[in-house]
């Protein structure tokens, strides 16, 4: 009998810390979510940094680098890297990440924004329920998935000569599902990691890394969304 409360202890245990994990991922997640969406209406509505940020190609190119060379950085250099540079990087790409998304201001209506919006975040929400929940090992499938990621981005650099419309929609249709299939696998990863993280500085590290994957999740499903959904503005 002592043996199964103290089993179930630890079980209890191991739920509170997973669960404490997700709380902070995804409050991460919603922050970095939030300041990327607020620096890009607000470049996207302030002609003069929209010309000197955006429109300047040197720039707009410097920006794009440098969330790539950030998202490398913190996958590669976690470990190496202090709590706080971690977060620093983070909010750092989410801004740099809202300056360039401020064109989606430009070319798409509001409405279409914000249904497609919802429409991401219904299906994100749902995958990361179920990849939090499920009892299934989904390994394998995030393999597939990643698998099939790799195989849309050589697909998408062969169309930038190609120039192919319909590849294009294509592509898009096929990285809504691989991202979509990616956010539960992710959920179900970054929930396992609790088990390694063997201090409290480990783990607010890892929630940070796995805010940022899961922005990436919902970013990609929300950009592809608007580019089959959206509707574009006419003036």
């Amino acid at each position: 009998m002592a043996n199964y409360e103290n089993y179930s202890s630890r079980n209890r245990l191991s739920a509170d810390s997973s669960t404490s994990l997700m709380t902070k991922v995804f409050g991460w997640q919603s922050l970095g979510l939030m300041i990327s969406a607020v620096v890009a209406f607000f470049v996207a509505t302030t002609p003069l940094l929209f010309k000197a940020l955006v429109m300047n190609k040197v720039v707009f190119f410097g920006l794009m680098f440098g969330q790539l060379g950030l998202v490398l950085a913190l996958g590669a250099m976690a470990h190496k890297m202090s709590y706080g540079a971690m977060v620093a990087s983070f909010l750092g790409y989410a801004m740099m990440t809202g300056i360039t998304l401020s064109t989606i201001f430009i070319i798409y209506t509001m409405s279409s924004i914000a249904a497609c919006f919802a429409i991401a975040a219904g299906m994100f929400g749902i995958m990361a329920v179920y990849g939090y929940v499920t009892k299934a090992d989904l390994s394998s499938f995030g393999n597939i998935m990643f698998m099939g990621l790799i195989g849309v981005v050589i697909a998408s650099l062969v169309n930038i000569f190609m120039r192919s419309q319909t590849m294009s929609y294509v592509l898009s249709f096929l990285s809504i599902l691989i991202f979509t299939g990616l956010t539960a696998y992710d959920v179900q990863k970054i929930k396992s990691f609790r088990s390694f993280a063997d201090d409290e500085e480990s783990v607010k590290k890892v929630a940070v890394l796995g805010a940022l994957t899961l922005y990436l999740d919902f970013l990609n499903i929300f950009l592809h969304l608007l580019f089959l959904l959206g509707g574009r503005r006419r003036d």
